[in-house]
């Protein structure tokens, strides 16, 4: 909105205060490609020399700032519709939405409970948000409210919290929008974005709607790219990054709370029953540490292990291993339907 030529964002995403780091947005909004990064990253390693102080500008403060974002959250929220009568907890996990989430939520009507809204620059993702959801089930439980919606550090990510306590990925969120906007003709080629992580029972369910999953690599930035390259307007991650480009070009996860808020009011229904469009296939996710500057997936021992248990789920389920592009983990997931096997 204000036409700028770049836009920096200090985060540290959905990790803990120490791995804060930098996320850099183009003058189109769309976060800058693989390519871009890799040439910032070489002219840094070349020793290209920075601006001197004078010719950098000043800093100033756009006051109004959380007001244009808030207003434009509002705006992707069907009009006329509120939330008067629900009451919503909304776990800001100390991050960038603890203002702007609770006062949206409010003006819209609703009961607001915030959790994880007292930010101190050390306690981001600290035991709440969308990685933490046990302190915004408590609320939901404590509070008898009927939806807990967790957000993370960026506020990019959402994770969904019945009126139970129980706990929905972003593969249940976008099952339920799909099928809503593939009804009203708004889901672009009929075709939702997701990666490789993304379970098995939502592609059966979309499917059996014919409808189709187009899967990425992990990384939002993969999905918002093949989204842009085919004109698709909905896609996301399991763990909660939901894209909507009809709204904004990035992921948004009080914009994906408000598209989960609206069916609940459309449809009378409770939380506990949008969030289970599909059976999912059972997933085993683990993450395993690593030294930095090591190579694990190198190892000759661990290729052999992964190579043994591919092997064995072959013509049962699927093994991904991946090392984490934030930290230094190895992500493991293994999909199957043999719980067994899984467990193995």
């Amino acid at each position: 909105s204000m036409r700028a030529d770049v836009g920096i964002m200090i985060s540290a995403s959905h990790n803990p205060a120490h791995d804060n780091g930098i996320k850099f947005f183009g003058p189109d909004g769309f976060k800058l490609s693989d390519e871009a990064e890799t040439e910032i990253e070489a002219l840094i390693e070349a020793g290209v020399q920075p601006a001197q102080a004078g010719n950098i500008g000043r800093a100033r403060r756009i006051d109004d700032g959380r007001f244009r974002y808030q207003e434009r959250v509002k705006s992707s929220f069907p009009q006329g519709m509120r939330l008067d009568g629900m009451k919503v907890v909304i776990d800001c996990a100390n991050g960038a939405a603890y203002r702007a989430a609770p006062e949206v939520l409010w003006e819209l009507g609703a009961e607001v409970v915030p959790v994880g809204t007292t930010p101190n620059g050390l306690n981001i993702n600290d035991n709440c948000g969308s990685t933490r959801p046990q302190a915004a089930a408590e609320a939901v439980l404590a509070h008898g409210a009927d939806v807990g919606i967790c957000l993370d550090g960026d506020a990019d990510r959402v994770i969904l919290i019945d009126e139970t306590g129980a706990v929905a990925d972003g593969d249940q969120l976008m099952a339920l929008m799909a099928a809503r906007w593939a009804e009203e003709g708004r889901l672009s080629g009929g075709t939702l974005v997701a990666t490789v992580m993304s379970n098995l029972g939502l592609e059966r369910f979309l499917d059996a709607r014919g409808l189709r999953l187009e899967r990425t690599k992990v990384g939002d930035r993969y999905v918002v790219e093949a989204m842009r390259a085919n004109g698709w307007n909905l896609g996301g991650e399991q763990s909660g990054h939901i894209v909507m480009t009809d709204y904004a070009t990035t992921g948004d996860g009080l914009m994906a709370g408000l598209q989960f808020l609206a069916e609940m009011v459309r449809t009378g229904q409770p939380a506990s029953t949008l969030t289970r469009s599909f059976e999912p296939v059972p997933q085993l996710l683990k993450n395993v540490r690593f030294a930095l500057g090591s190579a694990p997936l190198d190892s000759t021992r661990v290729r052999s292990a992964i190579a043994e248990a591919e092997a064995a789920l072959t013509g049962h389920g699927r093994l991904l291993i991946r090392k984490s592009g934030t930290e230094p983990l190895i992500r493991v997931m293994a999909e199957c339907e043999d719980e067994a096997l899984l467990a193995r």
